[in-house]
């Protein structure tokens, strides 16, 4: 039995993520992943880790704020406020869709934006 919720999976998710933790993110990244945003669409481990190693590489630092979260069964749709390199602002929700043992089984992330014109 799992001893976290999937919004406790979702947040490790988010903090690996802003720490450019590449080895956490992967250990939460189910084999059969589907990774899905504005961009690409990419199926399996290894490719959606390499898309990620991307990301990584082309931002030299991340801040994730976490600006509310809605869980049901097997899913956290995460709205987000994230800071690429210290200026560029990203509004996203992140929907990520966990299976029995707590891995990702999916993400899918829309881009939208903040409150600000």
């Amino acid at each position: 039995m799992r001893k976290t919720s999937n919004k406790e999976q979702c947040l490790a998710y988010l903090k690996s993520y802003a720490e450019k933790d590449l080895d956490g993110v992967a250990a939460l990244f189910a084999e059969h992943i589907v990774l899905r945003d504005w961009k690409i669409r990419v199926v399996g481990k290894q490719k959606a880790v390499e898309e990620t190693k991307k990301n990584f590489e082309a931002a030299n630092s991340l801040a994730i704020e976490v600006l509310s979260t809605y869980e049901n069964e097997h899913t956290v749709a995460a709205e987000l406020k994230i800071v690429v390199n210290e200026v560029e602002e990203l509004y996203v929700v992140d929907v990520i869709t966990f299976d029995d043992d707590g891995r990702i089984i999916s993400i899918r992330a829309y881009l939208g934006r903040g409150d600000h014109l």
